[in-house]
Parts: C-alpha cells; sequence; structure tokens
C-alpha cells in the first residue's frame, strides 16, 4: 500500500508542461532572431554544430528529474502490513464538530483545521491507549472505532471536513451517545470522551444526555474553540448571512460546555492558538487506570522519499552532461597498402 503523507506537493508536476511551452517559445522567438540573419537554412549551414533535438533532450531529462522531485516532497510511505499486538491504557473516542461554524477563522487557518491538527499531535503522542473518532453536525458518524492503529487515525483525520456531515446543525447530545456506544471495554475507570466544539448545540437535551454517560463511568472533557466575541462564517468565497441577508457571527458558548464537563466528572479547557488545551487532557487521561487491549494494526510506514530524491538527481546530472552541440564523429582512413 502506497500512502503520501503530503499529497499537495504533486501540483509541483504542473510545472512540466510550463517547461515544455516555455522552450517551444524560446525556439521561436530563437528561429525569428536568426531570420534576420539571412536564410535559415543557409544560417544552419554556417553552425553545423547546433543540435536541434539535443535541446528537447535536455527538457525531457530536467521535467524528469522534477517529476521525481515532486513525487519525493509528497513523501510517499510503505506499509500496511498487518501486525498483532498488545496494549494497554485508555479508552478515549474524540467528538470532533464539523458544523459550518467551525469555518470561523478566530483560528488559525480556522477552527476546523487547528483541531485537526492539535488531535494529530495529541495521536503522535498516545502509547497504547486506544482512541476513535466521531464527527457531527446534525447527525453524527462514527469516523473511525476505537483502535491502537495510529496510523490508521491520522489517515482518516486528514479526510475530515465541513461535508463530512450532509446535515449542518450541531447535535453535541447525539454525538455524545454515539461516543458512549462506541467503547470496545465496559470498564468505568478507563473510558474517557473528549468533545471539541464551539458549543452552539442544536438540540437542548445534551445535559441529560451528559448525566446518563457520567452514570456509566465514562469521563467527559470539553475543548471549546472559539471566542465570546465570535467571528462570521466564511463559505463559497463569501460569508454566511441568515434570512434577514444579516452576517451570521458564531460565538463560542463555555456555558454550556462547562456544564457538560462537570456533570462528565471531566475538564473544561478554552482552546488557544499557542496551546490548544489537548495535551492537558491527555495528561490526565494517562493517570486512569489502564485496561489491556489486544488488536490488530498496521505497521508504521517506511518512508520512500529518498529514493525519488536520487533519481531526480540522477537525471538532474544527465541533464548538466548533455551538450548542447552535436557529437562529434571521428573517422580513421585506412594507409593503403
Amino acid at each position: 500500500m502506497l500512502y503520501l503523507a503530503q499529497a499537495r506537493y504533486l501540483l509541483l508536476i504542473l510545472v512540466i508542461p510550463v517547461l515544455y511551452i516555455s522552450y517551444g517559445a524560446y525556439l521561436k522567438v530563437r528561429r525569428k532572431r536568426i531570420a534576420k540573419f539571412g536564410n535559415p537554412e543557409l544560417v544552419s549551414k554556417l553552425m553545423p554544430d547546433a543540435s536541434k533535438g539535443k535541446g528537447w533532450l535536455k527538457i525531457t531529462l530536467l521535467a524528469l528529474a522534477w517529476l521525481f522531485f515532486s513525487i519525493g516532497l509528497a513523501r510517499p510511505q510503505l506499509g500496511a502490513r498487518l501486525k498483532e499486538r498488545e496494549s494497554q491504557g485508555a479508552e478515549v473516542m474524540i467528538a470532533l464538530d464539523v458544523s459550518n461554524s467551525m469555518l470561523a477563522e478566530d483560528f488559525t487557518p480556522n477552527r476546523l483545521e487547528r483541531s485537526k491538527l492539535a488531535i494529530s499531535r495529541v495521536v503522535d503522542k498516545l502509547q497504547g491507549d486506544r482512541i476513535g473518532l466521531i464527527v457531527f453536525a446534525g447527525q453524527a458518524f462514527v469516523q473511525l472505532p476505537i483502535t491502537t492503529d495510529y496510523v490508521s487515525a491520522k489517515v482518516f483525520l486528514n479526510t475530515i471536513n465541513t461535508s463530512s456531515v450532509p446535515i449542518q446543525g450541531t447535535a453535541i447530545g447525539e454525538a455524545l451517545t454515539f461516543a458512549a456506544r462506541s467503547f470496545s471495554t465496559q470498564s468505568e475507570k478507563s473510558r474517557a470522551i473528549i468533545l471539541i466544539t464551539d458549543g452552539e448545540d442544536h438540540e437542548g437535551n445534551v445535559l441529560e444526555v451528559a448525566q446518563s454517560i457520567a452514570e456509566e463511568g465514562i469521563k467527559i472533557y470539553c475543548i471549546g474553540i472559539g471566542t465570546p466575541a465570535g467571528k462570521p462564517i466564511p463559505i463559497d468565497g463569501d460569508l454566511m448571512k441568515d434570512r434577514d441577508g444579516q452576517i451570521v457571527v458564531t460565538k463560542l458558548d463555555e456555558g454550556i460546555l462547562q456544564e457538560i464537563a462537570s456533570i462528565g466528572n471531566g475538564k473544561y479547557v478554552r482552546a488557544g492558538n499557542g496551546e490548544f488545551g489537548l495535551n492537558p487532557v491527555i495528561d490526565d487521561i494517562k493517570q486512569m487506570e489502564a485496561e489491556q487491549f489486544q488488536s490488530v494494526v498496521f505497521e508504521d510506514f517506511d518512508e520512500q522519499y529518498m529514493y525519488f530524491f536520487g533519481v531526480a538527481l540522477f537525471f538532474l546530472l544527465l541533464e548538466l552532461l548533455v551538450g548542447d552541440r552535436k557529437g562529434r564523429q571521428l573517422f580513421v582512413k585506412k594507409e593503403e597498402k
């Protein structure tokens, strides 16, 4: 299985057609300049060593070098070998808000992308704990079942956007219910839910849901992302407006999140652009009683970028060795005896 860790760098391949077009334009301008000196065929005879084909060969070698360099920047990785592994730790379900309000730019680049980055960094620090992922807006869906396969967790995380849930809204209660049902253990001392949202709940039953979950021994931690002053929501190059044509401003509702965390015997943390707030929550979760797990996971991917950089360097050196002139042929006349 081939996985590209930085697939966006493949866009650099689009430079290759530009190389050919630019070189073709250069040759056209060159021919016009030569024509000013006289008949092109006569001028060509005056430059017998000039090669027409080697220029295109050099451009092709340069294009190949650029192609492999771009693929190398995309960081191709190989792996996907299944491995059975035993581990111990807590089970953590992360419920991530993907409603349109998460596109507000009071965080860089916006609330949703900043949340994904923070989750990705937390995944890198997990050791033995199992993690799952719920996405929610007007509905909730299990994006990733509970697992110790951190590689797959990051792959699934990268695919999340506001279109991951077709119905808009903020169904926090449904998200918490889905998260509570997704644990593989019934232990009352090793299960936790981390809710990441701006707190704008559109259902109204979330406190009852939180109470029911807390009675099962599941802790609920809340990360509030946004600012009390709020920010507009950019949609398709414009700002979201209500039915009256007024710009919609989405604000952080800390009150509801503090209540949920209090009922759930967890903590509430307001996210910051520097310290998002997940690290102290994870540190607290690591103090929970560890469970013994056995699971099948993908082994870590092996980096392959260096091979592509090597091929790119080969074609680049080859391009430098190819001259602009025709190859000379040596003729040796045999002396007649």
